[in-house]
């Protein structure tokens, strides 16, 4: 009887998973069952460049996965039952049903997070995912020059946003909110290039500035400033999807699923967490951020454990680190912050051109192994122990 193995949600930590999984068990031991609700890659990394009308190259799942052994089911999963074993998948007709698994790979995500704030729901725009990300693209072709645009949010999505929005239509206003310093995180380099960039491209920025109310034309700071905003991105945060804080998995406060150092689930062993759905540990005991930097090492530490564990091969010992920040700002310049393993910048980074084709470099590589599941590192598919593969209390008792 087959090992079932579910990986749920297919963007860069789910696809690089399922990929990697293929290429480790045999295909006979194994039934692995990839979960996505769209039927194509979605290079969540590139949505800045969407939302101003850059068309991405199409990515369909069923020429990716095709003659890998990955069965792709096409639907939104709407519940997990980690006790029975179980997921519920609503596929496009409305129909629901349910899956049986006996290991499960939760690579759901994340989204956007409003905060709380009053008015973000209604009125903001948000390009954490394709459908927001085409919203806005129709909304700013709707904007007539000299109109203003407000990007919340200093973080790295928040500079791309903000700088890709500038330089496409530089006949709008564009305005970013930063909470904190303007890349206070980054080197003295980092920074004075980041500011020499935004300068250059016509962005005004307001520092230490909390938006605390959006509104269909303005956006309200906790200064009681009012800044005009006929359109608002939204890139102040994210949230991990809801539905694992619904179970009895062990979560933290933010509803991520807390691991252990090969992504396996403290609370529940036949189930791993990758991306931004784990709460993982890295180099000197931080937590790791969410982002693609992070996610795709994880997937590759759970694929990998969740081989060794059922061919009774040696569990894989990598610690997870840092190296650097890539930042594009626009199509002609970009950033690039060396880090310390535990995300720390130092004085050395990459500006200009060069670091532009740097992060062009590195967002075609990752899609690149998400698409070419099969190449690259030379394939070992090992059979399963059936001995390591039992299920059941007394296989959990004993894992």
């Amino acid at each position: 009887m087959q090992h079932r193995i579910i990986v749920l949600g297919a963007g860069y930590t789910g696809a690089v998973a399922a990929g990697r999984l293929a290429r480790r068990l045999h295909r006979d031991d194994v039934a692995v069952t990839l979960v996505n609700a769209e039927p194509d890659f979605v290079e969540r990394v590139r949505m800045h460049e969407l939302a101003v009308g850059r068309d991405l190259r199409p990515r369909p799942f069923g020429e990716m996965f095709a003659g890998t052994g990955v069965e792709l089911r096409l639907g939104k999963v709407t519940g997990v039952d980690v006790d029975r074993r179980t997921v519920t998948v609503v596929d496009a007709d409305g129909d629901a049903g349910e899956c049986g698994y006996d290991t499960l790979v939760y690579a759901l995500g994340s989204g956007w997070d409003d905060q709380g704030v009053p008015g973000t729901a209604e009125h903001a725009h948000e390009i954490a995912s394709r459908p927001g990300a085409l919203r806005l693209r129709g909304r700013l072709a709707e904007l007539g020059a000299g109109q203003s645009v407000v990007v919340v949010g200093g973080g790295l999505t928040g500079l791309e946003a903000a700088t890709e929005i500038a330089e496409a239509r530089p006949d709008l206003a564009v305005t970013l909110a930063a909470r904190d310093g303007l890349g206070d995180w980054l080197s003295d380099r980092g920074r004075g290039h980041l500011r020499r960039v935004l300068g250059k491209l016509g962005v005004t920025v307001h520092e230490h500035t909390a938006v605390t109310g959006v509104g269909a034309d303005r956006v309200t700071t906790a200064d009681g400033r009012t800044l005009p905003a006929a359109v608002t991105v939204w890139t102040a945060g994210f949230a991990v999807h809801p539905i694992a804080r619904n179970t009895t998995l062990e979560t933290t406060g933010t509803g991520r699923i807390v691991v252990d150092g090969t992504m396996r689930s403290v609370s529940h062993p036949d189930v791993y967490a990758v991306g931004d759905a784990a709460s993982a540990t890295g180099p000197g005991g931080k937590p790791l951020r969410m982002s693609c930097a992070s996610g795709v090492p994880t997937a590759w530490q759970a694929a990998d454990a969740i081989a060794a564990r059922l061919t009774g091969g040696k569990l894989p010992n990598t610690p997870i680190r840092y190296f650097n920040q890539c930042i594009s700002l626009g199509r002609r310049e970009g950033l690039i912050q060396y880090v310390t393993a535990d995300d720390r910048a130092v004085s050395a980074a990459l500006t200009g051109r060069l670091a532009a084709a740097y992060k062009e470099l590195v967002c075609k590589g990752a899609a690149w192994g998400v698409a070419n599941p099969l190449l690259g590192l030379p394939a070992r598919r090992r059979r399963v122990v059936r001995e390591a593969a039992r299920t059941g209390p007394a296989a959990k008792a004993s894992a």
